[in-house]
């Protein structure tokens, strides 16, 4: 099993739909959609930078604004289902299909998790992949980024959020951070017959086939 958490950053990007359309003919049964939060989440921190309220409000707020963003994802790729419980992770992945993980309830229930700006969607994707027992996570950020730098690194340069590098190193599972820009290399990444060569159009949104 695959986490790919699809960076809020990415919400207006042309590519969006792009990356949307290979994980979904791809990551049949495989995949599980981690939503960044988006313009919505950077609301939310604006919000509470001018009011002042306190962080739990602002972190439940921070993941309505995910599940926001899980729900504009899955109308904007109808192939995407969006759950919120383990067991329906687990019954989609099951029928072959793509979930896209809304994480409300499931972060809710779990009193360990830092109500902070320390633990943003990427902690949570980790986090997800833990519970899961997924084999490999994968980051798709706006930027471009070092693949050799340890995450340690990247998390001090803002690359993914502060308490990433703890929640990565408590699963069992491999990390990926790649850029927006990198979708032509999904395909051959996800599909277990690779007896082929993948060919993406990203300019018409075709769907995606397996070439001769």
């Amino acid at each position: 099993m695959w986490i790919v958490k699809v960076g809020g950053s990415l919400a207006t990007a042309e590519v969006l739909p792009v990356w949307l359309e290979v994980l979904s003919c791809y990551g049949g049964g495989e995949v599980v959609v981690v939503p960044g939060g988006g313009p919505f989440a950077e609301l939310v921190y604006e919000s509470q930078a001018y009011w002042k309220f306190d962080d739990s409000s602002a972190h439940f707020m921070a993941l309505l604004a995910m599940t926001q963003f899980g729900l504009m994802l899955s109308s904007m790729q109808p192939d995407l289902v969006p759950v919120e419980r383990k067991e329906d992770i687990e019954r989609v992945l099951g029928h072959g299909g793509v979930p896209v993980w809304l994480p409300t309830e499931m972060v809710t229930d779990d009193d360990s998790i830092a109500h902070s700006w320390d633990v943003t969607s990427d902690s949570l994707a980790a986090w997800l992949a833990r519970h899961l027992g997924a084999s490999r996570l994968l980051l798709v950020k706006s930027v471009e980024v070092d693949k050799t730098a340890p995450i340690v690194d990247l998390a001090r340069q803002g690359v993914v959020d502060a308490c990433f590098p703890d929640y990565a190193r408590q699963g069992d599972f491999s990390v990926n951070v790649m850029s927006q820009k990198e979708f032509d290399q999904i395909p051959q990444m996800l599909m277990r017959d690779t007896s082929g060569p993948v060919r993406v159009n990203p300019s018409n949104g075709t769907r995606c086939k397996r070439m001769p």
